[in-house]
This record gives C-alpha cells, structure tokens and sequence, in this order.
C-alpha cells in the first residue's frame, strides 16, 4: 500500500504544526516512501540548511533500517559501532525518523524531522507514525 498525496501533505502539516505550537521554531520536515525514496519535504522558514539534509536522511534511515532513527541510534550506541558499517553513507543515528505502518502494521514509508532537539524532533516524528496508524 502506498501513501496517497492528501496523507503525505497531513503528515507535513502536522509536523509544522507541532513545531509551530509546541516548540515555536522552525524545523525541516522529509516524508519518503518504504523504500527510503523521498516523497516530500519542507523547509519551515528560518529553518537551518543543515535541517535540509538531516531530515531526509532521518527518513531515509528509518526506512532503509526498518526501524526509527531513535533506536537504530541505541543499537549503534550498544554495538560500538559507526553508520558507516552499514555501507551506506547516507544512514544517520540522530533521533527524529520514524517508520510509518498503517492500521494493519505494513509499513508504508518514512518521515524525518530536524531543527529541534532531538528528543523534540523525534516527538513530532512520534505524532507522524501515530497518524499513519489510525488510516
């Protein structure tokens, strides 16, 4: 199943949102399909250009891995070992990338969020993969 294009854009609008509200700064926020291929992206203004590349590689990551950026952060942290094992030089372990599954558990694509903390990236992240859930 894919995304359509109305769910991709409430998932962006959503993260702005959040970081509108919630957060008052401006993020870079990246939604890619199962397979990590990118599918949107926006750059709130005032947005960091280092934001740019950070957020789709969060949602390529989560996509590519198969699971958040959080965790694969863990695993690299638990392992002791470097992204760059993994052969693949665009994966990052910044927390803010999530793997979206819809009501059935499929997973249907990716998203990544930068600009914030990371605790605060991956919460809207979190509000993303939520969404993807009840569809």
């Amino acid at each position: 199943m894919e995304m359509s294009l109305e769910m991709v854009q409430n998932l962006v609008a959503t993260a702005i949102e959040q970081a509108k509200s919630e957060f008052k700064r401006p993020i870079c926020v990246a939604v890619c399909d199962n397979y990590g291929f990118l599918l949107s992206f926006t750059r709130m203004p005032g947005a960091t250009i280092r934001s740019i590349a950070i957020s789709q590689g969060k949602a390529y990551t989560a996509a590519f891995m198969r699971i958040g950026t959080d965790a694969f952060a863990e695993r690299l942290q638990r392992e002791n070992v470097p992204a760059s094992f993994f052969c693949d030089e665009k994966l990052t372990g910044l927390p803010g990338g999530v793997v979206l599954k819809n009501s059935a558990g499929v997973i249907i694509g990716a998203a990544g969020v930068s600009g914030l903390t990371p605790q605060e990236d991956q919460s809207i992240a979190n509000i993303m993969a939520a969404i993807c859930q009840k569809e």
